[in-house]
């Protein structure tokens, strides 16, 4: 068992391998990204990674406050649902209504790895494994949608 220094040291150094790992790869369109910190450019939509001691999750976190405005936005990226799998080239789920962490009211469209554990490094590669290609699909996948939700917010 670590201590929660020895623990949040490293769930650091796991993002800190990961961001090395990934900065080479350049977004979709040609440009450096921060993987670690993906911005989508739009309010209230995030890309978002999580490691525990069990799982792994990958997600979309739409988590605008106003409830109808999050159901709309959860709508028009179920207009894509065919392409985002498509493009994912796996299914997802998708909750319109879940809370975080925090207990706030989000919409979620998530994939995610059991069996793996952020404190076990012989599970990093895995989790790489895990995490690299679908951030770079997501990336592709937000660059032809992104237009129609800066619109549409």
């Amino acid at each position: 068992m670590y201590s929660k220094d020895e623990a949040a040291h490293l769930r650091q150094q796991f993002w800190i391998s990961f961001g090395q790992y990934m900065k080479p790869v350049p977004s979709v369109t040609g440009y450096p990204v921060n993987w670690i910190n993906y911005k989508t450019g739009v309010k209230n939509i995030y890309f978002k990674m999580d490691v525990t001691n069990k799982s792994a999750i990958i997600s979309i976190q739409l988590a605008h406050q106003d409830a109808g405005i999050r159901s709309l936005i959860f709508n028009q990226f179920e207009e894509f649902k065919l392409m985002f799998t498509n493009t994912m080239n796996e299914p997802w789920d998708w909750i319109e209504n879940t809370t975080d962490e925090y207990g706030k009211t989000i919409s979620l469209i998530s994939t995610s790895l059991d069996g793996v554990n952020i404190y076990n490094q012989q599970h990093w590669p895995q989790l790489i494994s895990f995490f690299k290609p679908r951030l770079i699909l997501l990336d592709e996948f937000w660059d032809n949608v992104k237009p129609v939700f800066e619109d549409l917010i």
